[in-house]
């Protein structure tokens, strides 16, 4: 019944092929709702948790740290990419998930324990700097959690599918990883407590590799390759940053990857300072309806449009969609700014926008992006594409955090919402044109690649 009803809506794909790509969809579902769920709760804690006023803390200290956050991040999870690229030329591919995954539901789970203990005694029995350090400790983690799981599950799928194989199953792995995503966001909107929602994500986090390991026990070994051939390489941890810096087509991969986070964080946090200085917005609960209806909205798009998209209109087309779109919501959305309306609308404004653009992210670009790593060797695959979606993705957010920041000024919190709104959005138009470029490259040498069996290596 599961198999006719996944090849209802994706009839593509094969009935042999349904049990390979159920697996792989079930791991990004536990990972991607683990995430959305953590990366949700972070925000809570930084923002309204970890920097009561009860404690001494400035109105809105814990937002004006963020951007200070977010450029810091890339430095840590750069360490941790020096790792992921080291192992990778010590062990199996698949059991990196054994490694990371080990360590984060570690991680989780001592978190779940801090937070029971904070709402059974309340902040002043931890005190504010060791609440603090709880706050920044948990935003860390989950960024590079984010950062370094959700890219090596990428990795580890383009290095199992074929061209034609990605082509039917992507599509279907991000519908059933958006049911994920909306469960984890709606863990906010039910108001389950921030210690039972880091337990279920320490739990997520161990299945994960349950499911990778039936992955490589269950499915025959030729069913877990890519069609493209490549010579074996000497280990070598400096492969990724050489194959960056020579490969036109790999920077260009990168800039598609990477730079619509800059451009996002900018949004981003135009969205929330507006619902954080807000009276009468709960901002816990804010969060987690805006990561339900941009999972929701990503879901719908994944489920009914992605597949018929790729295959009417060709990676070319899917590649350079979300520039387009992100560049005219941007334009719209500080048209409308311009015409001064009520904070409530411009929050709801600016709200539709992210879930607009975040829900094409899931549903489009991501998939596409991903099938632009299979005409290149493993090297690429993995180390660069680990350094892309680790280092690359988290130093846009800290190029964005360090716009945010730089605009983040005034006498008053509402002059710098100002300040941010009028100058960040310009700022941002900039950034999507550089892409939108090297989208349109990308998508012309992808296609000349599949086309002569080319491989980058």
């Amino acid at each position: 019944m599961v198999s006719s009803l996944i090849r209802f809506f994706y009839p593509d794909i094969k009935k042999e092929e349904v049990l390979k790509f159920t697996l792989f969809a079930s791991v990004l579902f536990f990972i991607l709702g683990s995430y959305w769920a953590l990366r949700l709760l972070k925000d809570a804690l930084v923002y309204k948790l970890a920097f009561p006023t009860s404690l001494g803390w400035a109105h809105g200290y814990g937002k004006d740290l963020i951007p200070t956050l977010k450029m810091i991040t890339p430095f840590i999870v750069a360490g941790v990419v020096v790792l992921y690229t080291k192992l990778l030329d010590m062990m199996e591919k698949h059991k990196l998930f054994y490694v990371f995954c080990s360590f984060y539901a570690f991680l989780f789970g001592l978190t779940s324990i801090a937070l029971f203990v904070l709402k059974s005694f309340g902040p002043e029995y931890i005190g504010a700097y060791p609440l603090a350090a709880l706050g920044i400790a948990v935003y860390f983690a989950t960024e590079s959690f984010g950062s370094l799981v959700i890219a090596l599950f990428w990795s580890f799928a383009v290095s199992c599918n074929r061209t034609d194989e990605a082509k039917r199953a992507f599509p279907f792995m991000i519908a059933v990883a958006q049911i994920g995503t909306i469960g984890g966001s709606s863990l906010l909107v039910l108001g389950l407590a921030n210690w039972a929602i880091y337990a279920l994500c320490t739990i997520t986090t161990i299945l994960v590799m349950v499911m990778i390991n039936r992955i490589v026990t269950i499915i025959p070994a030729s069913n877990l390759v890519s069609d493209k051939i490549e010579k074996k390489q000497k280990p070598d941890i400096l492969a990724g940053i050489r194959l960056l810096l020579t490969q036109p087509y790999l920077l260009g991969v990168f800039v598609v990857s990477t730079f619509y986070e800059i451009v996002k964080t900018i949004v981003d946090f135009q969205m929330k300072s507006q619902a954080s200085l807000l009276p009468g917005v709960d901002f816990e609960v804010f969060l987690g309806w805006f990561g339900f209806w941009t999972n929701m909205t990503a879901f719908l798009m994944a489920l009914l449009g992605t597949s018929y998209i790729m295959k009417k209109y060709g990676l070319r087309f899917c590649i350079m969609l979300y520039p387009v779109v992100f560049g005219v919501a941007l334009v719209s959305l500080y048209a409308y700014y311009l015409t001064s309306p009520s904070p409530e609308n411009l929050l709801w404004a600016t709200f539709a926008v992210m879930m607009l653009v975040t829900a094409i992210s899931y549903a489009v670009n991501n998939p596409t992006k991903e099938m632009m790593y299979i005409p290149t060797s493993n090297d690429a695959k993995f180390k660069v594409k680990g350094i892309t979606d680790t280092v690359g993705s988290r130093g846009s957010k800290a190029a964005g955090s360090a716009i945010n920041n730089s605009l983040n000024v005034g006498a008053t919190q509402a002059l710098k919402l100002a300040n941010l709104m009028a100058f960040g959005t310009l700022i941002g138009v900039g950034f999507i044109a550089i892409w939108l470029i090297a989208a349109l490259y990308v998508g012309n040498k992808n296609a000349q690649l599949v086309r002569d069996n080319q491989i980058i290596e």
